[in-house]
């Protein structure tokens, strides 16, 4: 088994010298910086670039720059997605994200996680688990996602969170660890209503 299907298997691997994924992620990289060198008017070019870039995107998206991933490939937009400024994937694993995700400045979803043991960390291996975000999810400003969570459809992640474990359907979550805080109800429907 290479190093790439340890990764895919959720198995330590070595990402650190594998020429492969070396490779692969150098292509991303170069793919990254050519898109984040882009006027911010040239949307055509910029889609095109993404479009190459990801895994799956929907129709209508829209990615601030700059943006950065690791491989691209494992990345999946739904319809409707837009990242903010300065958005990182680090997608060693798949990162699947459903329609009408709106994320704000400064997040980050990150797969890659490395072994507690000093031993096993030092010699460049790595463990990358999927994230997965369900449809109508809005993340506030600075959130990180870590490897292996599952964020439910229509939630809303509070500035600042780190989330670290999955987070349900239909809820205000927030903090560090982020926590359910409650669910939203009817009545955030007429929180912005004028009388």
């Amino acid at each position: 088994m290479n190093e790439k299907e340890k990764a895919r298997k959720g198995l330590l691997y070595d990402n650190n010298n594998d020429p492969l994924l070396i490779r692969e992620r150098t292509y991303a990289k170069d793919l990254c910086h050519d898109y984040n060198q882009l006027r911010p008017s040239s949307i055509n070019e910029r889609k095109a670039v993404i479009k190459q870039l990801v895994g799956k995107a929907g129709k209508n998206f829209h990615i601030e720059q700059p943006f950065w991933c690791d491989y691209g490939y494992n990345i999946e937009l739904g319809e409707n997605f837009y990242a903010n400024h300065n958005c990182v994937i680090l997608d060693c694993a798949k990162v699947t994200f459903g329609d009408n995700v709106f994320i704000a400045p400064n997040c980050g979803f990150y797969t890659a996680g490395h072994p507690l043991d000093v031993e096993q960390r030092n010699q460049g291996l790595e463990y990358a688990y999927p994230i997965t975000v369900g449809n109508n999810v809005w993340f506030g400003g600075n959130v990180v996602v870590l490897p292996g969570v599952t964020i439910g459809d229509n939630s809303v992640i509070g500035a600042g969170s780190v989330i670290n474990r999955d987070i349900p359907s239909g809820v205000i979550a927030a903090g560090n660890p982020c926590k359910v805080i409650r669910a939203i109800t009817e009545e955030d429907k007429k929180k912005y209503w004028k009388s």
